[in-house]
């Protein structure tokens, strides 16, 4: 009985799907596409033996990526682990990661979002981001 139920209901939603009218379906496939074709027109790419880096590209639609790495020595303090192990205090390297990208919204204005990435997590900065409670 539960196999023949779900074979109902599978085929009344398959029925429903394909019986959608021509310009829904139409409708849906645009929201998910994009109409222009972007190319990249600039692009740089500079990797170092110390780790760091710098790459950045720009294509046709207007878009601009810019990243810049490079690894960071810290000090990680003297902690507990969950079961009581005390690790000393060390130093680790992490990446640290500075950057931007910025590009037109559908209205015409440009976005553009600047960032850090680094032992205290990604910090985006841009005008079009909600500011928290002061």
């Amino acid at each position: 009985m539960y196999k023949f139920v779900l074979l109902v209901c599978s085929a009344m939603l398959l029925s429903y799907v394909l019986a959608r009218p021509q310009d829904q379906r139409a409708a849906a496939q645009s929201a998910t596409t994009t109409t222009t074709a972007a190319t990249i027109v600039k692009q740089d790419n500079q990797n170092n033996a110390d780790g760091s880096f710098n790459s950045s590209y720009e294509t046709s639609n207007g878009i601009r990526v810019e990243n810049i790495g490079y690894l960071k020595k810290i000090i990680i303090p003297r902690s507990e682990s969950s079961d009581g192990q005390v690790i000393e205090e060390h130093e680790e390297l992490v990446l640290v990661q500075t950057g931007s990208y910025s590009y037109s919204d559908p209205e015409g204005n440009l976005i553009t979002l600047r960032y850090v990435a680094d032992e205290n997590g990604f910090q985006p900065e841009g005008d079009h981001l909600p500011v928290g409670p002061q």
